[in-house]
């Protein structure tokens, strides 16, 4: 609202250059574009996200199979670390070393992540490919959503970035002009500018 006021104050006033109509109109410019663009590019890169999120859950929803293994062995904790989040993560998960079953019937062994509380004997759900061979969990309808929301999010936030950049590469053009436009006019006035007795 400042920007409109200050254009339309500088309508008819005598000090007005074309470069302050300029700085004005680049940033009426900007903030139509901040206000009209950016969503738009928000929303069209979310919804583009989603597409392609939401499709790559399916597939491996497609691929990946929900198996029973039972823990065989607990595994020993690796020596302690410093770092606080490997830290949390070595306590989010307990390696045992397990036994499962593929979708195709072939059976495996090896070291796994369980809960923490794991004992020998006790079965968990891990995912398998189709030959049994452990893979990650598949991606969920929720967590696809939320990084959709995210991307258009950031699409959003980096077009107000870069229309609010060029602006600022204008106003700075502009700027620069101005001084050279003082320094001819200062040069212009010539040495006695300021001098009492300067005219005569």
């Amino acid at each position: 609202m400042r920007m409109i006021w200050g254009l339309w104050r500088w309508r008819r006033n005598p000090l007005r250059r074309k470069t302050d109509i300029v700085e004005a109109c680049a940033a009426m410019i900007a903030a139509a574009l901040i206000l009209l663009v950016a969503p738009a590019a928000g929303w069209a890169s979310g919804s583009m996200a989603h597409g392609a999120l939401v499709r790559a859950a399916h597939e491996q929803r497609a691929e990946r199979h929900p198996r029973s293994a039972t823990v065989l062995k607990v595994l020993p904790h690796p020596p302690i670390d410093s770092d606080p989040e490997t830290a949390s993560a070595r306590d989010a998960h307990r390696r045992v070393l397990a036994r499962w079953t593929g979708p195709d019937g072939s059976r495996h062994q090896g070291t796994l992540g369980a809960h923490p509380g794991a004992d020998p004997g006790e079965r968990f759900r891990v995912w398998t490919d189709d030959h049994g061979r452990p893979v990650g969990r598949p991606l969920d309808a929720a967590t696809a959503t939320t990084h959709a929301v995210l991307a258009g999010i950031g699409a959003a936030g980096a077009t107000a970035v870069l229309v609010d950049g060029a602006r600022r590469l204008v106003v700075w053009r502009l700027m620069r002009r101005r001084y050279a436009q003082w320094d001819i006019a200062w040069e212009r006035a010539g040495q006695d500018w300021g001098r009492a007795d300067a005219d005569s």
